[in-house]
């Protein structure tokens, strides 16, 4: 998943790079300038989770009110469970690898469904997070073998350190920017200096750039290191096919100044326990649409009864 194609690596080494090196990022809009304005939060005790900040789901982000001020639990839909799925599915085949622990799927699946409660039983989810792992154990095996042929005395630690140089499922806290304080990176470049977010949705809406912004600025913020790489990677099922298509891009001001506003705003609302009122249509699948108190399909009139 977070391997790049030739064609990734040419717009990546031939636009976004030249880009970044010579239009550069604002001091105050640095990870590390967290400490004023405008990366400094404005209230100092609400902390939010990162996707309150960044999610653009609802038309009103009245989600957002009720996951972080009602504590709503909600209903995890299909494709949030399969979302999970994927994500554990990549973070797990990819990291066996890193400390030379190779698994078998079946047995590896079952167990996460049983003790980690993170996916829901369920045969078109296995079979789908069977075609992520395939993909992701091709990919590992492939960048390994070609590593290992290159340095033939190097330990197996040497060889992943470069042929796999990911951090994946970082853990790392964000409330120097006014988030959790423990966050989950999907992933990290360390060679690259590449945040990765992986997306499992048939839909590629521009505000899905937001979420490796806001974890770039979190990793600049922590450790001091510039980001101004990021890149969206969506997964989609064609005719039951596992599809991958990454989106790189710029780090750019304006993508942090849109993060930072999102976030200001979702942190305003939990602060002072503002209801954002309910949207004309209710988003598809949406998991609080009965806590919301609409009695409407998803995509319907919104009734505003609570």
């Amino acid at each position: 998943m977070f391997f790049l194609s030739d064609v990734d690596q040419k717009k990546l080494l031939s636009n976004i790079l030249p880009k970044a090196r010579s239009v550069g990022v604002t001091e105050e809009l640095r990870g590390w300038s967290w400490h004023k304005p405008p990366l400094k939060p404005y209230y100092d005790d609400a902390k939010i989770p990162m996707y309150s900040a960044c999610s653009m789901y609802c038309p009103t982000h009245r989600d957002i009110y009720l996951s972080q001020v009602k504590k709503a639990r909600g209903r995890p839909t299909h494709r949030m469970n399969l979302g999970s799925a994927i994500h554990e599915t990549v973070r797990a085949t990819i990291n066996s690898y890193i400390e030379g622990e190779l698994f078998n799927f079946e047995e590896w699946y079952k167990r996460a469904v049983q003790e980690r409660g993170i996916v829901e039983a369920d045969a078109d989810i296995m079979r789908k997070s069977r075609d992520a792992y395939a993909l992701s154990h091709a990919a590992c095996l492939s960048r390994f073998t070609e590593a290992q042929s290159r340095q033939p005395y190097a330990s197996h630690r040497d060889i992943m350190a470069t042929a796999l140089p990911f951090l994946v499922e970082h853990r790392i806290t964000g409330e120097l920017l006014g988030l959790s304080g423990l966050l989950r990176i999907d992933c990290y470049d360390y060679m690259r200096n590449i945040v990765f977010d992986i997306k499992v949705a048939s839909s590629k809406p521009d505000w899905y750039r937001l979420y490796a912004t806001g974890y770039a600025l979190v990793l600049e913020s922590v450790y001091e290191v510039p980001v101004d790489v990021g890149c969206t990677v969506h997964i989609n099922f064609v005719r039951d096919r596992l599809t991958v298509e990454r989106d790189l891009f710029f780090l750019s001001d304006d993508l942090r100044s849109w993060w930072i506003e999102e976030r200001d705003e979702k942190l305003k609302m939990v602060a002072q326990k503002m209801d954002p009122g309910f949207p004309q249509k209710c988003p598809e699948e949406c998991m609080y649409s009965q806590e919301c108190g609409t009695d409407l399909v998803p995509g319907g009139e919104a009734t505003g009864r609570e």
